[in-house]
């Protein structure tokens, strides 16, 4: 069944079901309606920052909206079934706007995880970035008398992908973001290290606090928990569009085609 809900701040109303993304202008933002997320948390931050938003699992409205949220609470697999009885895992994996998933949303964009909920076999998930989600390492937890799940607030630190928030090229998710900014966590299952990590964070091991790859990018704590710095990263989510992010893609895919072709020149003379 479809459900869309128009949120604008301070005040909840239900669409007509003749309602699209592009007859609501201002609503240009869709959290998708997975069926297995507490949306509300997520809804009011956006609402905080003045932006109306428009939550469905309408393929149409989700496919015209200017950028897409996918959250997630829960096992991976139940939120992955999900994807899939509403048909659309295909329609995700084809977006071409910017797409942020929020933690267990962000492990969905990976290829598999080893959360099985019980299951023989791993969960299979969106498979958008190529890399896999895996628990956080309960011995080396036990061995430094950490809890599992890793609860509460922990810094960041901004990989090269994402350049620093002094750098010209600095990833738009993390604009004016600052190395050790503190946002909060809950979670028991992580991505690695990896060439897709935009910002690391360490609980016992280093992980991924933050992965991307082209106009998908998802990060593992709460921005909406997350006080000003998750406020912050909210907005300068609301301010992306397609044509920013294959801007920003373009000159990070040209500095770094520089940098190699400098590399190339300095082994030359060596």
């Amino acid at each position: 069944m479809q459900q869309d809900t128009l949120l604008t701040a301070g005040q909840q109303l239900t669409a007509s079901p003749q309602l699209t993304a592009n007859e609501s202008p201002d609503a240009e933002t869709v959290i998708i309606d997975t069926g297995c997320a507490n949306l509300s948390s997520v809804r009011f931050a956006f609402e905080r920052l003045g932006a109306k938003v428009l939550v469905t699992d309408d393929k149409a409205k989700i496919k015209a909206a200017k950028r897409v949220v996918l959250p997630g609470v829960g096992t991976a697999g139940v939120a992955m079934a999900s994807l899939h009885e509403k048909g659309l895992v295909e329609l995700i994996q084809g977006l071409t706007q910017p797409v942020l998933g929020v933690c267990l949303g962000m492990q969905m964009l990976a290829a598999i995880s080893k959360e099985r909920g019980g299951k023989g076999q791993d969960c299979e998930c969106l498979g958008i970035i190529p890399t896999d989600i895996c628990e956080l390492d309960a011995q080396l937890l036990k061995a430094e008398s950490l809890p599992l799940p890793h609860m509460g607030w922990n810094q960041l630190k901004l990989t090269t992908n994402s350049q620093g928030a002094n750098s010209p090229n600095v990833h738009p998710l993390f604009a004016g973001i600052e190395d050790g900014s503190y946002v909060y966590f809950v979670h028991s299952y992580r991505a690695p290290l990896s060439e897709f990590t935009l910002a690391e964070c360490t609980y016992g091991e280093g992980f991924s606090a933050a992965i991307g790859k082209g106009n998908f990018m998802g990060v593992q704590f709460h921005p909406e928990k997350s006080a000003a710095v998750g406020a912050q990263i909210l907005r300068n989510f609301l301010q992306m569009d397609e044509l920013q992010m294959n801007k920003a893609l373009m000159n990070k895919a040209l500095q770094s085609n520089s940098a190699d072709g400098q590399a190339g020149v300095n082994k030359a003379d060596q």
